[in-house]
């Protein structure tokens, strides 16, 4: 059986900090609030990294605020994602040697971008998380694919180059179209991973909808993990909503234990789970957690 963390994906978020409803009074600045979550689950998905890269100094912080066996899981750059990405969110000397062409489109994709600015980025990115690597803190880096990422070698190919980019860290795989696990491409997708060690990430999340991946619970590698989005059908895909709405969803009990024989299982396949909450308002994450760690116990 392998080791089961259980967390959740931010421990920032602002809806949390104002519920008032899980950090004690004295943790008040950015290192006591990682030091009180670091105190009560063993490992977080860092959500910031997706809308900026993140910094060397901040991931070293990071290291030395949390215990020897804390894991960090970090979401890749939205931009290696190929979700289209605000001028804003790259570092000021990127921004100002973007070509004046591309400079004029208000977002912007990573085909879009120079090779030599392609390249210096994915080099920020896997420096920035050397410290955490370094420290033996790193779990995965979570590639969530747009819902518009539709299977096909094409797209293969991409997954395959984002992982050679890292290549001494685990890059996991997160889809957000169902086709992918349709009758016709199930079988390729999971022995795509197989073949490349790619972690495929299980989801529990809202049904019905195109973006809607199945709730399977299987393992492609020797991590394995799980991230439970809500399953808030009437903003799943509403228009004009914040993600913070988006993933207001607090679990029922009965909902939880559905899914402890699928952990057990895939916690026996994998020399270690991550069991991440993602419904991320106010306390609720932090609330399914640790009932999640009781029913686990």
């Amino acid at each position: 059986m392998g080791d089961i963390l259980v967390g959740t994906c931010s421990w920032t978020d602002p809806t949390l900090i104002q519920s008032g409803r899980f950090y004690p009074d004295w943790a008040r600045s950015a290192e006591t609030r990682l030091q009180y979550y670091a105190s009560q689950f063993p490992i977080v998905e860092v959500d910031s990294s997706y809308y900026a890269l993140p910094s060397e100094k901040t991931a070293g912080l990071w290291v030395t605020r949390t215990g020897d066996r804390f894991v960090f899981d970090i979401k890749a750059f939205r931009l290696f994602t190929q979700h289209p990405t605000p001028h804003q969110a790259l570092p000021k000397d990127i921004r100002q040697a973007i070509p004046q062409e591309l400079a004029e489109k208000s977002t912007l994709y990573l085909r879009d971008l120079p090779q030599e600015i392609a390249d210096e980025l994915w080099r920020r990115f896997e420096h920035a998380l050397l410290p955490l690597d370094s420290a033996g803190k790193l779990g995965v880096v979570l590639f969530q694919f747009p819902p518009w990422f539709y299977p096909g070698s094409e797209q293969r190919d991409y997954i395959l180059r984002c992982k050679e980019k890292l290549p001494q860290y685990r890059v996991a795989v997160e889809f957000r179209h169902s086709s992918w696990l349709n009758e016709k491409n199930s079988e390729r997708t999971l022995t795509f991973l197989r073949d490349n060690n790619l972690p495929y990430v299980c989801v529990d999340e809202p049904q019905g909808f195109r973006s809607s991946m199945p709730p399977l619970a299987e393992t492609t590698s020797d991590i394995g993990l799980i991230r439970f989005h809500g399953r808030n059908r009437e903003m799943w895909e509403a228009k004009g909503v914040t993600a913070t709405e988006r993933f207001n969803y607090l679990y029922c009990e009965d909902e939880l234990k559905e899914w402890i024989p699928k952990i057990r299982r895939l916690a026996s396949a994998t020399r270690q789970l991550h069991v991440l909450f993602n419904n991320c308002y106010a306390d609720k994450a932090v609330v399914n957690a640790r009932q999640m760690q009781l029913m686990l116990d």
